[in-house]
């Protein structure tokens, strides 16, 4: 299991593939890189695919403090410069986002092309964050299995839940979110409640950008992802049927379809 020591926390990685061209895959908040395992498995063979953990998610150190996004735009630059040291396709889903905008507008010097899934430029709507830190306290306090449900149905589309042919799908990826190590990720999700937003800086974003989001996501609606198309000049958006908060799972074929007509 590949780990690579950054300034600040030792982070969990994964690598796979080869190319000319190098994909960084940047997860959601509550999962890990597996939640790319669909793109890995097709991209892997055209392209070097990178996959990592958050700090305090997956298998990625737990820190004492680092959760805010400024840090963890830090850390992935640190990791891109050791682990690529050249410009890369960077893909953010939803946190991963925040991170991704963040990086091509800092430091393009290290963002051939972007592409954002499922995410927002702005800070925690206001009518959210109560929800979520009740939510949050919960499982600080209890665990996960009280909050499960609710969980699921802020990271899910109604499509997939619904789905009597995807059930042992629904059931892995709620044992996943049960499997997560509560310190850590209570840290992490106080780091996305509080965040602050990146919508005046977006604008400075050069590298050709790809917006996705799915019209059953209700953790960032679509109408976030047409804000940032509107922000980004050289920007494509692409809103599909069916996606919840996690199209990566619950869509790859529509994902690994766009993504490769974009990259190549």
């Amino acid at each position: 299991m590949p780990f690579i020591q950054l300034k600040n926390a030792n982070y969990y990685y994964e690598e796979h593939g080869s190319g000319e061209d190098t994909i960084v895959f940047s997860h959601g908040l509550l999962w890990s890189g597996h939640m790319f395992h669909k793109q890995v498995e097709y991209f892997k063979d055209r392209y070097r695919v990178i996959t990592y953990d958050h700090r305090g998610q997956g298998k990625t150190e737990i820190t004492a403090d680092g959760y805010d996004m400024d840090t963890l735009y830090d850390d992935a630059a640190e990791l891109i410069e050791k682990l690529v040291g050249k410009p890369v396709i960077f893909a953010g889903l939803s946190m991963g986002g925040f991170v991704g905008m963040r990086l091509a507008a800092r430091r393009p010097d290290l963002i051939k092309k972007l592409i954002l899934l499922e995410t927002t430029a702005d800070p925690e709507p206001q009518e959210n964050v109560g929800k979520y830190k009740t939510l949050n306290a919960i499982v600080k306090y209890i665990g996960f299995f009280p909050v499960v449900s609710s969980v699921m149905k802020i990271m899910f589309g109604q499509k997939f839940l619904n789905d009597p042919n995807r059930l042992e799908e629904k059931k892995y990826w709620t044992q996943q979110l049960k499997s997560n190590n509560r310190k850590g990720i209570t840290k992490a999700v106080d780091g996305v409640i509080y965040r602050k937003g990146i919508a005046d800086e977006i604008q400075k974003i050069i590298c050709p950008t790809l917006i996705m989001v799915g019209d059953q996501d209700v953790a960032t609606v679509p109408d976030k992802a047409r804000k940032i198309h509107s922000l980004i000049p050289n920007s494509k958006l692409i809103v599909f049927a069916g996606g919840g908060h996690t199209s990566s799972v619950e869509e790859p074929e529509i994902y690994n379809t766009e993504i490769e007509k974009f990259i190549k």
